[in-house]
């Protein structure tokens, strides 16, 4: 069990209730390792994978995730996530149980599937690398906003930054396709649906090996209106303000430095940046089929 402290409200009675439920299905008490500051869940991955774990619980919220997929990535260990943080982007996703009976039900007895990773510049991530309106919404929305209203913490971040100045952007897909564009948000993503379910990039796969990147480029209040319907319709009408792509390989140029974010952890601000796809790279435990 990697634990992030942090987002677990009494640590000894959620130790009690996990290794509970555990024995229930037949498991002894498992190895605990506690997230710090310093190291959100990669060196207690490595660690657990020296002591011949079977199995690796991520619980936390999406940090936590992408920290301990990020230790486990190629290793042929899979990973169960015991949600508890806010965005849980890749379990609303996925349609990963979120109660904790079911999830680590699913933990020990659930199938395991393949999916893909992205990688940012060295930096593995399971859901999404944003550019711009998404790093800025995750910049401007506090810990204890979240922990007091959910998601919805986020709009208030999203709408603080409607009015921020667009940036220009050049992406090169697979090293064959150009675009040359001035963005207010560029999205790369493994799935794809962002905080309250927003359909931010629907024809995205977790096991397809591919990238999926979205350009959201209005220019007027109204042009953010129709960005909005585009998005909860599903258009695949071309529009200019809002386009989508895929590619195994994303190499993208900013003017000026603008900020980014993987996963939820905010990155920094850069210049020029590559993303690519890891096929296959992470075995995660899913709920039967039989069970929808």
């Amino acid at each position: 069990m990697i634990v992030n402290p942090t987002r677990v409200a009494d640590l000894e009675r959620h130790r009690a209730e996990v290794t509970a439920e555990l024995a229930r299905h037949g498991w002894d008490a498992p190895l605990w390792l506690l997230t710090t500051a310093d190291d959100p869940g990669v060196g207690m991955v490595k660690q657990a994978l020296s002591e011949g774990v079977d199995l690796v619980f991520a619980c936390g919220g999406d940090g936590t995730v992408r920290a301990c997929a990020e230790g486990l990535m190629g290793s042929g260990v899979p990973l169960a996530i015991l949600c508890s943080g806010t965005g849980n982007l890749l379990v609303r996703n996925l349609q990963l149980p979120a109660a904790l009976p079911d999830a680590v039900r699913t933990g020990v007895a659930g199938e395991t599937r393949a999916i893909d990773m992205g990688v940012l510049d060295g930096r593995p991530f399971v859901a999404m690398a944003g550019i711009g309106l998404d790093a800025a919404m995750a910049e401007s929305t506090s810990d204890e906003a979240k922990r007091r209203i959910g998601w919805f913490a986020y709009v208030g971040g999203v709408i603080k930054h409607l009015a921020d100045r667009p940036f220009g952007v050049t992406l090169l897909l697979d090293g064959r396709i150009r675009l040359r564009r001035r963005a207010r948000m560029v999205l790369v993503g493994n799935i794809g649906r962002l905080q309250g379910g927003l359909p931010l990039l629907p024809e995205a796969s977790p096991d397809d090996g591919l990238l999926d990147i979205l350009i959201l480029a209005p220019r007027t209040p109204l042009d953010w209106l129709r960005v909005l319907g585009h998005v909860l319709t599903r258009s695949h009408r071309y529009d200019r303000r809002v386009e989508r792509y895929t590619a195994s390989r994303v190499q993208i140029d900013l003017d000026p430095p603008v900020l980014h974010e993987c996963d939820g952890d905010l990155i920094g601000y850069g210049t020029t940046m590559t993303v690519e796809t890891r096929p296959a790279a992470l075995l995660l435990r899913m709920p039967p089929e039989t069970e929808g």
